[in-house]
């Protein structure tokens, strides 16, 4: 049964956001979660992420990912590697990130700055500081690590006829204006 906050959904009824690091994905899965009324999952905190900033182990991850695959409905906020075989089998949408470098590194500093300025906890209460933003493993490293793969493989799920539907957006303002149509028609579905 519907409830009153929940909206009609004819449309994709499992939903990756997938993309380099600070692409955006986060914000945008949580808008279309919202237009849809898909319930929302995040990679880093649900996933991911220990306090302590501690990763849990590959099995642990992948038990928590299959779970959440599992359910009919959701909407997550990327797929690592170690797991994302698990979510993709079950996806029925894809939406790839696709952005050029300095878009994405940009918003990443930003973002990393004003959390270790303010102090804002992120995934499961860890809170980004000046050490970790200078780290070799800080998510400004990781993004040089990963890009290169990251936007490789949203190529690669694009063109596999064997995956479900993937859009790929190349602006920010093109997802923009497919999540305002996705708000509008209220389905989670709606034309890039």
């Amino acid at each position: 049964m519907q409830t009153p906050f929940e909206k009609p959904s004819s449309g994709p009824s499992r939903v990756i956001f997938y993309g380099v690091t600070g692409s955006g994905k986060s914000s945008a899965a949580r808008a279309y979660a919202l237009a849809s009324g898909l319930p929302e999952y995040s990679a880093d905190d649900d996933v991911g992420w220990l306090p302590g900033w501690q990763q849990p182990s590959t099995e642990a991850q992948r038990k928590v990912a299959q779970g959440i695959a599992a359910q009919d409905r959701w909407v997550l906020d990327s797929a690592y590697g170690v797991w994302r075989d698990l979510v993709v089998s079950r996806a029925d949408l894809i939406v790839g990130l696709d952005y050029p470098r300095w878009l994405s590194l940009s918003r990443l500093i930003r973002r990393s700055v004003r959390r270790v300025v303010t102090r804002q906890p992120v995934c499961n209460g860890n809170v980004e500081t000046l050490a970790r933003l200078l780290a070799k493993d800080s998510n400004i490293a990781w993004h040089f690590r990963s890009f290169k793969r990251k936007r490789r493989v949203i190529r690669e799920l694009h063109t596999d006829p064997n995956m479900p539907a993937v859009l790929v957006f190349r602006r920010p303002r093109d997802l923009e204006a497919w999540l305002e149509q996705v708000a509008r028609d209220g389905r989670g579905v709606g034309r890039p």
